[in-house]
């Protein structure tokens, strides 16, 4: 997380949301060597104090958590690089602009009984953005492969006793010099989800 005071000054409330929105991630858990690291989709509670995951039951993570283990959740938005050129004024640096919310806290795994229900939330969470179309259920799969998908993962929760937030937007920079920037991220830009981006910095 950037320490800068002006990049974390939302409230907690946003921070929630847009996890919960995004409901995808990064997972890391510490090791005596390097962190072990893992890409997963989540359901995040209404209050931000429980996600829901699932991972492949031959990630290291899995075989390394008998017991639960301090965790976190690095989720990301929208991100590019600013010119120090498009603000217009003097003696300025680049940067990269970026959203992105850390949930920390203990990752436990959980009875394999609670995983069929835990899918079913979770491609119903999904599958919803995608109306019209008919939502895809695990109740179109054969019994033989929805049991052997089964077999091959396992659920978790993620109980959540901090969540941090960056949104480093030029909200240090003057008014004119972070909607230039903002004009040139959107015509000229280099990043991912551009559109979104100067969007924000346009507040």
């Amino acid at each position: 997380m950037h320490p800068n005071p002006a990049f974390r000054a939302e409230e907690t409330e946003r921070h929630i949301t847009f996890a919960r929105d995004r409901a995808f991630g990064v997972l890391a858990v510490s090791t005596d060597e390097a962190p072990l690291i893992s890409h997963v989709p989540f359901l995040l509670s209404e209050d931000g104090a429980l996600a829901e995951l699932h991972l492949v039951r031959s990630n290291p993570i899995v075989r390394m958590l008998k017991d639960p283990k301090p965790a976190r959740i690095a989720v990301t938005g929208p991100d590019g690089y600013v010119s120090p050129d498009w603000y217009g004024i003097d003696d300025q640096v680049p940067t990269w602009n970026y959203v992105a919310v850390h949930l920390i806290g203990q990752l436990e795994q959980r009875p394999q009984e609670e995983l069929l229900d835990l899918l079913d939330r979770q491609s119903a969470f999904y599958e919803a953005r995608l109306l019209p179309k008919p939502p895809w259920t695990t109740g179109k799969m054969s019994q033989d492969a929805l049991d052997k998908m089964m077999r091959m993962i396992v659920p978790f929760q993620f109980r959540i006793d901090d969540i941090q937030g960056t949104w480093k937007l030029n909200q240090n920079k003057p008014d004119a010099a972070r909607l230039s920037a903002a004009e040139h991220i959107a015509n000229d830009g280099i990043g991912s989800e551009l559109d979104t981006l100067q969007k924000l910095m346009r507040g």
